[in-house]
């Protein structure tokens, strides 16, 4: 588990009981984000333990990040399923995600029991604008990676101004996507880095790993079409008879039922990370559905920024509070953990099933040209999303009474610290949040 990266001797095998301590381990440990969370993984399943090569490490991240979904978790499941087979998938992404579930559970009725006590407002109004300041980083720090060529600019003005005209999210990702296509076969690229991965790209270690560029391909990672289908199948029916049975219990009309439909759909969108589709789970969820407040939406993300797993686990928050103020089991506590099991169910299941069906594939394709005409005009698509989203924010945080009462310069300037902390001076999520805690107490202390 220890040995030095530059060792000429190959990493013993390793067990499925050694994998689950590193799956469990890892859940507990992934703060930061994706870019973070997948710099860690790096570290520990390139560099230190040598599990897996780096080339291999590389592809599957590139084309988790073609999937929808948080490409974090997917690429943990991947690695799961490259080791161990179809356990050792459901093992890694399951490991991922119920540390971060769990907890939300806990924040979230926390949340409705102290929320709107004083104190519990005054942390909430700390960490808003730091939550603003979080999408702005993100925004610059894949526009400065991303956005190298004048066209890669425009596809993000027009998904912006996409977003702003209510275009579906679909379809900026599908125009994205063929005209960065449509650039890759009339010019030769620049090779650009989205953000999401390691920095460097070089080989990390001189030693063998154990799955190495040249190991011999295990039967359970090798394609065929009876396999995807079968696996594609599985998959499908899992889905049916888990909404079906919900419908067919509570109505097709009840919260969780429509929760799993809103939340499928949501899946099978969040091309680019949860920053680009928490728009549209905002609208659905505040203006559409009236699971949460757009205040309340804020709120969740904020908790979930203190978590460690992928960021789309704010999709539990929702559901809890959608669950806990409908009170869909007569108990609100219980509706609302109910329904965050629900929606984070719901959420996840495609990425199982894109990995575990199309992993083979995947594995078979590793010769194949790169796509990263495609992936930078979809990343760049996600910055315009990205600046929409923070919009929306910043509205929640400086004009929190509407558009016809005074702004909160309070919450305007400290925005711009935390945004400056962030991004100039390269300080951690941690120690802003920290500070804009911290910050919140002292003056509701003082007023």
């Amino acid at each position: 588990m220890s040995t030095s990266p530059n060792s000429a001797t190959r990493p013993a095998p390793v067990s499925f009981a050694q994998a689950l301590k590193f799956w469990l381990w890892l859940g507990c440990v992934s703060f930061g984000g994706p870019a973070g969370q997948i710099a860690l993984m790096h570290e520990e399943l390139v560099v230190r333990r040598r599990w897996i090569s780096e080339k291999r490490y590389l592809h599957a991240l590139q084309y988790c990040m073609l999937l929808p979904g948080p490409e974090a978790q997917q690429l943990a499941t991947y690695t799961g399923w490259l080791m161990h087979g179809t356990r050792g998938g459901i093992a890694a992404g399951a490991l991922f995600v119920l540390p971060s579930l769990v907890l939300l559970i806990v924040l979230s009725w926390a949340y409705t029991v102290w929320g709107q006590h004083p104190w519990g407002q005054a942390l909430l109004w700390g960490l808003k604008p730091a939550v603003t300041a979080l999408v702005l980083q993100a925004v610059h720090r894949i526009g400065m990676r991303t956005l190298k060529t004048r066209w890669l600019w425009w596809v993000a003005s027009l998904s912006l101004l996409g977003m702003l005209w209510a275009v579906p999210f679909p379809l900026i990702v599908a125009a994205a996507a063929f005209t960065g296509w449509h650039m890759q076969k009339k010019h030769a690229l620049p090779v650009a880095n989205s953000g999401h991965g390691p920095a460097q790209t070089t080989p990390a270690s001189d030693g063998l790993a154990w799955l190495d560029d040249h190991s011999p391909a295990p039967a359970h990672t090798r394609y065929s079409h009876a396999r995807l289908i079968k696996t594609s199948a599985i998959g499908a029916v899992l889905w049916g008879v888990t909404l079906g049975a919900l419908a067919w219990l509570l109505g097709g009309d009840h919260t969780l039922t429509r929760m799993g439909g809103f939340f499928t759909q949501a899946a099978l969108l969040t091309f680019g990370g949860a920053y680009a589709v928490l728009p549209f789970v905002t609208q659905a969820a505040v203006s559409h559905y009236g699971w949460l407040t757009a205040a309340q939406m804020m709120d969740g993300l904020a908790l979930g920024e203190t978590t460690p797993g992928p960021l789309i686990m704010v999709v539990a928050f929702v559901g809890f509070l959608g669950g806990h103020s409908q009170a869909v089991t007569g108990y609100p506590v219980l509706g609302g953990i109910i329904a965050a099991c629900v929606v984070t169910w719901f959420t996840f299941l495609p990425s199982f099933v894109f990995i575990l069906a199309g992993g083979p594939f995947v594995e078979s394709t590793r010769q194949m040209p790169s796509l990263q005409g495609p992936l930078q005009a979809i990343t760049a698509a996600v910055i315009g999303v990205m600046v929409q989203l923070a919009g929306v924010f910043a509205r929640q945080t400086w004009l929190p009474g509407g558009w016809h009462m005074p702004p909160d310069l309070w919450a305007f300037a400290l925005t711009g610290v935390a945004a400056w902390l962030l991004i100039k001076k390269q300080r951690s999520v941690y120690e802003v949040l920290g500070m804009c805690v911290v910050v919140g107490l002292v003056m509701r202390a003082l007023t």
